[in-house]
């Protein structure tokens, strides 16, 4: 009984050894295609550039930011663009207060560097270009003789 059993037990890991390499063989396979699979080719597009594009004005307004042309026009884009959009700049109206305080603010809290002598300058361009407007919601309507829609 010693050697039949003996003979059982190896004919069954004989057994168990072919079904374990023919697993590795099946998920070796399977791996290989699976990241080895053509991959479709991807054509880069070269995006044209000019610098001439950069330093455009129309209609007083610079083209790649939609900063209003004006004297410090320039070390407004290079300080504040470095950062964040031009349009989070053209979207806010501010006094020179508020925007002192704003650029304290991102001193303070965002890491903005010490402008030196283009903070007077950068705050006389944007105080002058960017400041509060007397604009707001339209007057409201009055003498208006209404009439019921039939």
């Amino acid at each position: 009984m010693g050697k039949e059993f003996q003979k059982q037990v190896r004919s069954l890991s004989k057994s168990l050894l072919s079904f374990l390499i023919l697993i590795l063989v099946l998920f070796g396979g399977l791996y290989y295609w699976a990241n080895h699979k053509s991959k479709p080719e991807i054509t880069e597009i070269p995006l044209e550039v000019s610098s001439e594009d950069y330093d455009k004005v129309e209609n007083g307004i610079h083209v790649a930011t939609g900063f209003i042309d004006d004297r410090g026009m320039q070390e407004t884009i290079q300080n504040c663009t470095a950062c964040h959009s031009a349009k989070l700049v053209t979207q806010n109206r501010m006094s020179r207060e508020g925007w002192k305080a704003t650029i304290e603010w991102m001193q303070e809290t965002q890491n903005l560097w010490d402008l030196g002598a283009n903070e007077e300058l950068i705050l006389t361009y944007l105080a002058k270009n960017y400041a509060p407007t007397d604009k707001g919601r339209r007057q409201n309507l009055e003498d208006i003789e209404w009439y019921e829609l039939n």
